[in-house]
């Protein structure tokens, strides 16, 4: 195994405007490039090639730390606060909403340490932007104290099957299923809107009515808001790397993989059409919307699930001051 090299590179903004109409959110931040958990399906390795960089080991094993992400950050919104006269309603409504973890894990290993993430969330509190984090880590859970103190989050909790024997063969490094599920269940019970991303489901793989329904059943239990269910995509780089895997653990599957995906990063449309008939009728079964923003109702657990035994803590707790703008915090009675 590779050693995993970090190098700290710096930032000209850590705000990227998102292109794409089709997207919920006009907004993206990636504290880090490349992601330690090594998912070989990622669709983020096909990004590596545009810095130059590899998409096969050194995504996983070279990371980019942007080390002034904060600042970075910080400057980008001060300077629209000033725009809009410290009218920081203004301010929020002009960037909309933010998404924290498109290209990488933003809770993958070297956040525990870097908190580069922590340190964005709290920029996002103070300004009240509508955020939105996407995570395999349980340490999420860490930044429990700024996520309550946010006007509008989402957390989803990306997991795309119950069977840790085959997420450790394709997310080598990624952490358990059942604690993915605690994830969820300990953010929704401290009001969070938390839920589950089934993403990518893999055909052959993760893709039966089984398979889904009990993924579905254990996000219900965990008092998932909603869920939401993704196909894989197979970009030419990403590709390379997934059928290689697959050449290593199930052989049989690399023709029926290279046929369904013949005509390009999608799935034959047919099996589009079906798959997605099959993945809305879950939904409804469940009241999962597949929707983040729009159910608000509690979720019916039909089992109990376990309180994680550690759950990560901040080395200091947000400050009130932190998450306050400053004209709020000029502001005082007479």
């Amino acid at each position: 195994m590779p050693e995993t090299r970090f190098e700290r590179v710096r930032t000209k903004a850590a705000l990227n405007r998102v292109k794409e109409e089709t997207m919920p959110f006009e907004w993206s931040i990636n504290p880090y490039r490349g992601c330690g958990h090594g998912c070989r399906f990622c669709y983020a390795r096909a990004f590596q090639t545009f810095l130059g960089k590899s998409a096969e080991d050194e995504f996983q094993y070279r990371i980019s730390v942007k080390e002034n992400a904060a600042e970075a950050l910080e400057k980008q919104l001060s300077a629209l606060a000033r725009k809009y006269a410290f009218d920081i309603e203004a301010v929020s409504r002009h960037v909309g909403r933010v998404a924290i973890g498109t290209a990488t894990d933003p809770y993958q290993p070297a956040e525990a340490k870097e908190q580069l993430t922590r340190e964005c969330l709290k920029l996002l509190a103070k300004y009240r932007i509508s955020t939105s984090v996407t995570t395999r880590s349980p340490l999420v859970m860490r930044d429990l104290d700024i996520l309550r103190e946010m006007r509008d989050v989402t957390v989803n909790v990306s997991i795309n099957t119950l069977d840790a024997e085959l997420i450790r063969k394709l997310e080598p490094a990624s952490p358990h299923p059942s604690k993915r599920l605690e994830t969820v269940s300990y953010l929704a019970d401290h009001g969070i809107r938390a839920g589950m991303f089934a993403a990518p489901v893999l055909p052959y793989l993760t893709d039966s009515e089984e398979v889904l329904d009990a993924l579905l059943q254990a996000a219900k239990d965990s008092g998932a808001r909603f869920a939401m269910i993704s196909l894989l995509r197979l970009s030419p780089d990403v590709k390379t790397v997934f059928l290689r895997t697959l050449q290593e653990h199930a052989p049989g599957l690399v023709p029926k993989y290279r046929a369904l995906y013949a005509g390009g990063a999608y799935a034959d449309h047919g099996y589009r059409e079906a798959f997605q008939r099959l993945a809305s009728e879950l939904l409804a079964k469940y009241r999962l919307t597949g929707s983040a923003p729009t159910w608000e109702a509690e979720a019916d657990r039909s089992q109990a699930v376990p309180i994680p035994r550690n759950v990560p803590q901040p080395a200091r707790p947000v400050s009130a001051l932190e998450v306050t703008p400053e004209i709020e915090q000029l502001s005082f009675p007479i």
